[in-house]
């Protein structure tokens, strides 16, 4: 039985508001028992991203620099950021390719994956197409440009983009501007090798097909449903050519037994969607790398970051903490971090 909502009146609410502030009119300290055993919340997450991030600092300035590094097979699995990951030769190797330095933050761990999957599968190759799924402004289509290969950056109409708040955040491409990145490729090699299209991850249009490799960063998991975001993995297959690869990463909750999110604007996937999902594929022919969900066993793997974000919510504090840098994070109550998932269309 769900219980009903109690509601609030106005008064409730100031009541409330005058129970949890720090001090009381009179500006005195709150001595209310509720006040009490919040007050210091605000400071325990100060603490705990202070010290964090510090470390994180550390230890990435102790990484050698990206840089004579070269790409190798280290045969990619379906699995989990990890601070081995970043503290590897080959991740050093892609973000030295990004020119980038090498951070231990889970969305550049991203960037390398993808860039992995594509390199262990031979999709550096002049006469390939890839296709980008809610491309928004990453880098991924100016530097396969910059190996000479051609792309189609893809992400929602403008109009439902605006209504989610990703235009004004900038993750959202409403053309190719926002995918060009002059660090990485010329203008005129960007312009002759990536094209963009208008598209709703949701409702991919038939005639989106023929590419030799599809990829998508963080993006499926806001297509509202846990349900609609493995569909999506499944269906991205119709795009490609037979023997070609799909590769995608997604927020992923750490703890596969109990609840998670669902139906709501970002969904969490847990291990049993995603070991759901490869017996699906598997069964019609699709090769799933092999699923690996060790969450790592390193200092940096065991730091759960808590929101608010980007050091928002600690106004006047943002030069006094080092800049924001985890593996995994907070959300909605669940310790979540990033999953890459690997798999190569039957031939």
């Amino acid at each position: 039985m769900v219980n009903a909502p109690i509601a609030l009146t106005g008064e409730d609410y100031e009541k409330l508001r005058l129970i949890l502030e720090i001090v009381n009119p009179q500006s005195q300290p709150n001595l209310n028992h509720l006040g009490e055993l919040v007050r210091n919340i605000r400071i325990l997450s100060l603490n705990i991203k202070s010290l964090g991030y510090e470390l994180a600092g550390q230890l990435a300035a102790a990484l050698p620099p990206p840089g004579n590094t070269v790409a190798r097979h280290v045969g990619l699995q379906t699995s989990l950021s990890t601070q081995a990951d970043l503290e590897s030769d080959w991740a050093a190797h892609w973000c030295g390719e990004l020119r980038v330095p090498v951070l231990f933050h889970r969305k550049l761990w991203e960037l390398s994956y993808i860039l992995q999957a594509f390199h262990e599968n031979d999709c550096f190759r002049p006469d390939l197409r890839g296709l980008g799924f809610g491309s928004g402004s990453e880098p991924l289509s100016s530097y396969l440009a910059s190996r000479g290969v051609a792309s189609t950056v893809t992400d929602l109409p403008i109009e439902e983009a605006a209504g989610r708040g990703w235009v004004e955040t900038n993750q959202h491409a409403s053309g190719l501007e926002n995918a060009f990145h002059p660090q990485l490729v010329s203008r005129d090699d960007f312009d002759r090798l990536v094209d963009f299209r208008p598209v709703d991850m949701t409702a991919i249009p038939a005639d989106l097909a023929g590419y030799d490799f599809c990829w998508s960063v963080c993006a499926l998991e806001h297509l509202g449903t846990i349900e609609k975001g493995l569909e999506f993995i499944e269906r991205s297959l119709d795009t490609i050519k037979p023997g070609g690869i799909s590769v995608h990463t997604t927020e992923f909750n750490i703890e596969n037994d109990g609840p998670t999110i669902d139906n709501w604007p970002s969904v969490l996937f847990q291990q049993r969607h995603i070991e759901a999902l490869a017996a699906r594929l598997r069964a019609k022919g699709h090769v799933v790398a092999e699923l690996n969900f060790d969450p790592g066993n390193k200092v940096l793997d065991r730091f759960i970051d808590l929101p608010p974000w980007q050091h928002d919510g600690f106004e006047g504090l943002d030069s006094w903490l080092q800049p924001g840098h985890h593996i995994k994070v907070a959300t909605d109550g669940f310790i979540a971090t990033c999953l890459g998932i690997l798999v190569r269309k039957a031939a």
